[in-house]
């Protein structure tokens, strides 16, 4: 703390509840909580975390994430780098279009400024709560498109401190997964993201870890209100299917060949409820925190929905979301 406050000053919080920094609303608190404004600041936090051998924990938009009652121990870095370079207006003109995004740009919020250039690729995002950084590491998508499909390169922040930005055949995407994700480290203070002397297992200990910086998409032009008529019918088909409010996103991914959705509703349990949370009666693959909802009253239903379809089904149903914390 004493190291990060003589850069930072007083910006460094302890004991920060993160129930207001995700989008279901519910957690437990940071032991040392820092928001970054730019990927020197990000680099800074994490130069500083590892040399005192301070677990990190990163932090995107908060959404796809259940964090304990307990909290999460270590230094939680809130990444709020979201510079974003445009190409010029003329090479914008000439077939594929490039960008580059920090690893906090908020995924709607690039979707809708693309839009307004007349740039298509993004359309899918405009209702994916999240950033840049969470999406490369976990493949986020929806409407039949991901991040695979517009990622060119995406430079990271190495186990040794060095920066490096690798194409998007070195993340070996699959639905949902990446291999930072499918070797990520997850223990009771921190995720680790390692990978050491090629592509070895992923190991403990909190100093080896790949932390995403920005990322470089390849975009198409389009005509701007040929995009916006997308994204507002996405938006449109989201609001008529998904509940509002405070939701953690899709809760487990899909089993091939069907919806896990189908197979939680099927199972009888949409609107099923633990105390303050529950299974919604709009879509049985999105949990609701109904006001003061606890993580434990969340993995209830979760443990419910898993054995309830495995019982009546025989599918495993397997998390789409990261369950963090002690």
């Amino acid at each position: 703390m004493t190291a990060l406050a003589a850069v930072f000053g007083d910006r460094p919080r302890r004991d920060e509840p993160l129930a207001g920094h995700t989008t279901l609303r519910l957690g437990g608190p940071a032991e040392v909580w820092l928001a970054v404004e730019n990927v020197d600041e990000l680099m800074t936090a994490v130069t500083l975390a590892r040399q005192h051998h301070v677990p990190i924990f990163m932090l995107g938009g908060g959404a796809n994430l259940l964090i304990s009652d307990a909290g999460i121990r270590g230094l939680v870095i809130e990444n709020r780098a979201n510079r974003v370079e445009f190409p010029s207006f003329e090479k914008e003109k000439r077939g594929e279009v490039k960008i580059i995004a920090e690893s906090g740009t908020v995924l709607p919020n690039l979707a809708r400024r693309c839009a307004k250039r007349g740039l298509s690729g993004l359309e899918w995002a405009v209702g994916v709560p999240g950033t840049i950084g969470g999406a490369v590491v976990n493949n986020a998508g929806a409407y039949g498109s991901d991040i695979a499909h517009n990622l060119s390169r995406a430079e990271l922040l190495a186990p040794t401190g060095k920066r490096v930005w690798q194409p998007v055949e070195w993340f070996e995407y699959g639905y949902r997964t990446s291999w930072l994700k499918r070797n990520s480290q997850q223990s009771t203070v921190n995720r680790q993201l390692s990978r050491g002397g090629g592509r070895q297992s992923a190991v403990s200990g909190q100093s080896e870890g790949w932390i995403v910086l920005q990322a470089e998409l390849h975009l198409t032009p389009t005509p701007a209100v040929e995009v916006k008529a997308r994204m507002d019918e996405f938006n449109r088909r989201r609001k008529a299917t998904q509940p509002p409010g405070a939701t953690i996103g899709s809760m487990f991914k899909n089993p091939p060949g069907d919806y896990a959705g189908r197979l939680i509703e099927a199972a009888g349990l949409k609107g099923c409820r633990i105390g303050q949370a529950q299974i919604s009666p709009l879509h049985a693959n999105f949990f609701q925190n109904l006001g003061g909802a606890t993580a434990t009253e969340v993995m209830g239903l979760i443990q419910t929905a898993r054995e309830t379809v495995e019982a009546r089904f025989g599918v495993k149903l397997e998390l789409e979301i990261e369950v963090v914390g002690e």
